[in-house]
């Protein structure tokens, strides 16, 4: 399985987009407002049907146009709960599924960069998928970071054991060996 991956060099953050393979039933994780029109022209190219726009934490360079996409596109709108996103039509909390197709992906709390973050992972093809947007932080008071509670959320994505990580800002990591790596780099750096 390998996620459609957008990236938007004014923000250097990355935009995933995930489908079922026989519906073409898809889900878009952290879209931004400069890059509407592309994820749009992408949706159109791939023949998919967005259902899902998914907000992973409430800071604009991951997420600015996830309403805006989901009202041209007829999806719904999924944002973690107690992050600060009230238009979300789903306030996702720990262990929440999506579903698109045939496939699902669930959510996992991940405080620390911000209140109310979250990471999402699906199991495709025997692998683990990891979607964890901003793990390397930063933190500052100013968005609520608390790395105490980040290195506990760490722990949580490490025992997932990932064979794949999409990050928000680095990319694509594997196997889960590198997985591991970059996690531990950070829980490592910040001690």
């Amino acid at each position: 399985m390998k996620p459609i991956q957008l990236f938007d060099p004014a923000s250097s953050t990355y935009t995933y987009v995930l489908f079922d393979e026989a519906s073409r039933d898809a889900i878009i994780i952290d879209p931004v407002d400069v890059q509407l029109e592309r994820d749009l022209a992408t949706l159109r190219q791939y023949g998919l049907k967005l259902l899902w726009t998914v907000e992973t934490h409430a800071h604009a360079d991951h997420i600015t146009s996830a309403g805006q996409l989901a009202e041209l596109a007829g999806a719904k709108t999924a944002a973690p709960e107690g992050c600060g996103i009230t238009t979300a039509a789903v306030q996702l909390k720990d262990g929440d599924t999506l579903h698109f197709g045939n496939e699902q992906i669930r959510a996992l709390h991940t405080p620390g960069h911000t209140p109310g973050s979250i990471a999402l992972y699906l199991d495709r093809e025997g692998k683990c998928v990891l979607f964890g947007q901003d793990i390397h932080g930063p933190f500052n008071a100013a968005f609520g970071s608390d790395i105490e509670v980040w290195k506990k959320s760490m722990q949580t994505l490490l025992a997932l054991n990932a064979d794949i990580l999409c990050e928000g800002h680095f990319g694509i990591f594997q196997p889960k060996e590198k997985v591991r790596g970059y996690i531990e780099r950070y829980l490592e750096e910040y001690e």
